[in-house]
């Protein structure tokens, strides 16, 4: 019985290992595995039941793909379960889409075939079509291709309804643009996302990715871009004068990239066509087109000089990444100093009880950051957080705070505090000492 047992679980594993490996690249079995969990799920109210289904047909038969997007987008169990029992229409309206992945399997194979004449060093990573909990269409991990295939899939017959009021507008926005036309697309951009190195956390850097994907993708699969963000970017220069005023904020990335967060444009993810944009100025004008997608692909965004030079060299923006970032420094609000004494005083009052902080222009009232100083939290004042507050005219900000004599104390004031219209604030260190009382 034990060999038996033995042999059982090698056939097993063979199984799941034919299932990953067919045709090549493209992965689907998630989402017959998922549709089986869906219809037991909905055989019972036992919610004790729901997630013993959901484990045992779906994740414990999962490919690594489902493990990816799991990862990727934070998908625990209860997410699954919360979106199947609260969008039965939308489940059913998207379910025989769903369905049809392995017909694009011979098209997605063609495309990698392409994109790998455009690029010969391409790694051969998978795309896994699975079934997530509504948060994306298509992602990536390390080399797993990842596609959200619930919403990947979706046309402008898939019902919003059941969705809450604050994201049923950009669903049926999102749906009615049939994204199931662009699925192939889809995977071979996220697949060309495997092939990069890692972007770095600022606003350009996320668009450059982003429009590395994009432009790979299009260019290999010869299809005129219809993304909506950069067929908009390309009709409108208000796009491309608005981003060089804001690429360097730190808190803005949802206005451009990721979300449906409002903007004056009305139109979402046109950091996509920045991205986009100069990729395409950058292959134009390339002697050697294959030279330009590998420079392309093979960005390195922690190599600040690599960067600007990618960049300067399409003449996209209006001025040079430098003399932009001056632009914008000097439009910076900045800390003008404190009320209750100067700034690396040595002789600090223990009687002093709150530090106020001025600002050079009234700041948006609401967001705040303050931080430790290099000598860490012993540094930082015992303070009462529900004690601070702003005047009236947002152009001051104040900190309770208890003093021990004989101390040196610092409080790192961040660039989180901004104006109405999100200009970050210059960093601010306060660093003080107290009298030996």
């Amino acid at each position: 019985m034990k060999n038996l047992l033995s042999l059982l679980v090698v056939a097993v594993l063979l199984t799941n290992c034919q299932t990953e490996n067919q045709h090549s690249n493209v992965v689907t079995s998630d989402i017959q595995n998922f549709w089986e969990a869906y219809d037991k799920i909905q055989t019972t109210q036992d919610s004790v039941l729901q997630y013993a289904y959901l484990d045992s047909l779906y994740f414990q038969r999962g490919t690594l793909g489902l493990e990816g997007i799991r990862q990727a987008r934070n998908y625990t169990p209860q997410a699954y379960i919360d979106a199947i029992n609260n969008y039965p229409k939308f489940w059913n309206s998207v379910r025989n889409n769903t369905l049809k992945a392995d017909s694009y399997r011979d098209e997605i194979q063609k495309g990698l075939e392409k994109v790998k004449q455009l690029y010969p060093d391409l790694k051969p990573n998978k795309i896994y079509f699975t079934i997530g909990a509504l948060r994306t269409g298509g992602t990536y991990l390390d080399s797993l291709a990842l596609i959200g295939s619930e919403m990947a899939f979706a046309d402008e017959h898939t019902v919003a309804t059941e969705f809450p009021v604050a994201i049923q507008k950009g669903r049926q926005t999102y749906f009615n643009q049939n994204p199931i036309d662009d699925v192939v697309f889809l995977a071979i951009q996220e697949f060309v996302h495997t092939q990069q190195k890692p972007f770095v956390h600022n606003l350009l850097s996320y668009c450059l990715h982003e429009g590395v994907g994009d432009f790979v993708a299009y260019t290999a699969l010869d299809l005129k871009p219809n993304l909506p963000a950069i067929t908009y970017g390309k009709q409108h220069k208000a796009v491309k004068e608005k981003f060089e005023t804001e690429m360097f904020y730190i808190n803005n990335q949802n206005k451009w990239l990721w979300s449906d967060a409002p903007n004056e444009f009305g139109v979402r993810d046109l950091g996509y066509y920045i991205g986009y944009q100069i990729c395409e100025n950058y292959y134009k004008q390339a002697e050697d087109k294959k030279e330009a997608i590998k420079t392309m692909i093979e960005l390195d965004y922690e190599n600040e000089s690599q960067i600007e030079a990618f960049v300067e060299k399409t003449a996209f923006f209006s001025a040079s990444l430098e003399a932009l970032h001056q632009a914008f420094e000097a439009r910076r609000p900045y800390v003008t100093g404190i009320d209750q004494f100067k700034n690396n005083s040595d002789a600090v009052s223990t009687d002093i009880k709150q530090i106020t902080v001025t600002f050079s222009r009234p700041l948006n009232g609401y967001n705040t950051g303050v931080d430790y100083g290099d000598l860490g939290e012993n540094a930082f004042p015992k303070n009462d957080i529900n004690g601070r507050y702003w005047s009236q005219d947002h152009a001051s900000w104040t900190i309770p705070v208890d003093l021990e004599p004989n101390k040196t104390y610092q409080l790192y004031i961040t660039n989180n505090f901004r104006t109405q219209d999100d200009i970050p604030l210059k960093p601010y260190l306060i660093e003080f000492k107290t009298k030996d009382e």
